[in-house]
């Protein structure tokens, strides 16, 4: 049975077939050719999904919680996952600015300055200005406590000098938002730290794309050289880095994940399809293999319908310690099953998977096994992931 949250909230049906309707009469030519394409970290068809991005904006259907004053609709969290649903039904092409419109424009609402808010949140809206995450960096990954990139503040202005990587979609931003050290002589990792907005197009920015296992350029490496920010652009603070910064982490989380779980249920119907058309469904164990894939997905409903119940009876959508704790328990199993998935994607298509560009159903399920490889590291570790269910949800010694 296909998950309905109109069936959980009397009264939403009516926003729900206002999206459908919409998509319907919207994703139409090429962008109704894109379908599917990309995700947050595919920069696949860049530009189209760039003019659907501004479709949807003309539309008004970004950042619907999101303030009026702001440009946004001033929706509940209900409304916002109704669309969510509808938008991974539709299979319409992935958002290009997802750094800004589901972490940073969230981040300057709890954490920035009414001017931060009002110069950065309608253009983000707007699509006139793209976002790259600057948190990560060569030796400071999973454990962001540790990151070296220093700013100075020369009593008008800041100098940021350091590395980042990967940057998704980097190559793409004209503004970053990264984690710095501004106190260097802090006894403790996690103090001393800010979060900076920096605008790309100076000289002390420069931005190198990383070539991927699928050859794509979706990630980069940002290296500052006495690149300058004004004093107005820290968020949240001076040395209060730390707390916006795990907020901004946070919200990967929640209801973020659950669009993914029809994406992934997509792939899986089509691998099941794949093996009846190839006649590889008369396999015993290929059928296991389907079956374990179907079963994955359909887990991946209950914990993702569980965290959409819970956060709905959350007082204004905070998510509260067992939601979290589903969804980081949900977000490592998400990732390790579409691996798995990938893993029976190249075994149903076989040599066409590895070796050459035979047809479309072969390029998918390469890029799918390529691509599905970062996704135990990336938004966290899956060795991290088990690390947080062992002390926070099992209560077990660190």
């Amino acid at each position: 049975m296909e998950f309905d949250i109109t069936d959980l909230v009397p009264g939403t049906s009516q926003f729900r077939d206002e999206v459908r309707t919409w998509l319907d009469e919207h994703l139409v030519g090429e962008f109704a050719a894109h379908r599917g394409v990309g995700s947050p970290t595919d920069d696949t068809a860049w530009e189209v999904r760039t003019a659907w991005e501004r479709e949807l904006s003309a539309g008004n259907w970004l950042g619907l919680t999101w303030p009026r004053e702001y440009g946004g609709r001033g929706l509940g969290l209900v409304e916002e996952i109704i669309f969510e649903y509808e938008y991974a039904r539709a299979a319409a092409p992935a958002r290009v600015n997802t750094q800004a419109l589901e972490l940073l424009g969230p981040t300057l609402l709890a954490f920035g300055t009414d001017e931060q808010k009002q110069r950065f949140l309608p253009k983000i809206l707007s699509v006139e200005e793209m976002w790259g995450q600057g948190f990560s960096e060569p030796g400071a990954g999973s454990d962001l406590a540790s990151v070296r990139t220093r700013a100075a503040f020369d009593g008008e202005q800041w100098h940021v000098d350091g590395q980042k990587v990967w940057t998704t979609f980097g190559q793409h931003a004209d503004w970053l938002y990264v984690l710095c050290r501004t106190d260097p002589d802090a006894t403790l990792r996690h103090r001393g730290l800010s979060l900076l907005l920096v605008d790309v197009a100076q000289p002390g920015v420069e931005v190198r794309p990383i070539e991927n296992l699928y050859r794509s350029t979706e990630f980069s490496e940002c290296f500052f050289s006495d690149a300058l920010t004004g004093a107005d652009m820290v968020v949240g603070g001076v040395g209060n880095g730390w707390k916006v910064v795990m907020t901004t982490l946070g919200m990967e989380r929640g209801s973020a994940l659950m669009p993914m779980q029809l994406a992934m249920q997509r792939e899986v119907m089509d691998l099941v399809e794949e093996a009846k058309r190839s006649g590889a469904v008369d396999d015993a164990l290929v059928r296991q293999e389907l079956v374990d894939a179907v079963i994955g997905v359909q887990l991946m409903r209950s914990t993702n319908l569980r965290i959409v119940v819970d956060l709905l009876r959350q007082s204004g959508g905070e998510p509260g310690a067992a939601t979290e704790a589903a969804a980081t328990v949900s977000k490592l199993f998400a990732s390790i099953h579409h691996q798995r998935i990938g893993e029976l994607a190249v075994d149903l298509l076989g040599p066409d998977a590895v070796f050459a560009k035979v047809h479309q159903r072969a390029e998918e399920a390469r890029k799918l096994f390529l691509l599905s490889r970062a996704e135990t590291i990336y938004g966290g570790t899956s060795e991290i992931q088990r690390n947080i269910i062992a002390e926070r949800l099992l209560g077990l010694p660190r």
